[in-house]
């Protein structure tokens, strides 16, 4: 993977990027004003403090994933010292499509973690698998795309998956625990 200075240095910062939401600034700024980091990983965190790392984070701020991932992500960076930017998907399709997840699907939120030399030392997203799971089980129900059913229950599985990533923080954690995870793999590289 190239260096990706020039991707970073175009992105906005959490400020400018949170400013300009329009969709889900209020849900994320409720997950990242109730979200702290537990004392007992804010030793892991401080580890990378020295590193260098950078976080490149593909977003929108109509994704639901984003919504809960983002914020989350914010305060663990915050306690390890990593400097994050963001792109728009929609915007940057070409560096995206560097990143599709399952090689096919331009889904969101990415976090690609640079070294001090911006080179791509790893990548996250854009959902724990745990949590991937869970919502494979409120997902369940909803009928195929062409039943005349589906709109219904698709908006009704929507409003249950985002009831959970505003309010449930064992969710969060589960979240919490998968970035921490990758976060500190990163240091062992």
């Amino acid at each position: 993977m190239s260096n990706l200075k020039n991707w970073f240095d175009k992105g906005m910062s959490s400020h400018t990027y949170i400013s300009s939401m329009q969709v889900n600034k209020d849900n994320l700024l409720k997950v990242y004003n109730e979200f702290s980091v537990p004392a007992k990983d804010i030793d892991s965190l401080k580890m990378l403090q020295t590193k260098g790392f950078k976080a490149l984070i593909l977003s929108a701020d109509w994704c639901g994933d984003a919504m809960v991932n983002v914020p989350i992500f914010l305060r663990l960076a915050n306690e390890a010292l990593i400097e994050t930017r963001f792109l728009i998907r929609d915007e940057n399709l070409e560096l995206m499509d560097q990143f599709l997840t399952n090689g096919t699907a331009r889904s969101i939120p990415i976090i690609i973690f640079l070294d001090e030399n911006d080179e791509v030392v790893g990548k996250w997203g854009p959902r724990a698998e745990i949590i991937q799971k869970e919502v494979d089980v409120l997902k369940k129900d909803v009928p195929a795309k062409d039943s005349p059913e589906y709109d219904a229950a698709f908006k009704s599985f929507i409003k249950s998956m985002v009831e959970q990533f505003i309010n449930n923080e064992d969710w969060w954690t589960i979240i919490k625990n998968d970035l921490i995870e990758s976060l500190t793999a990163l240091d062992k590289k």
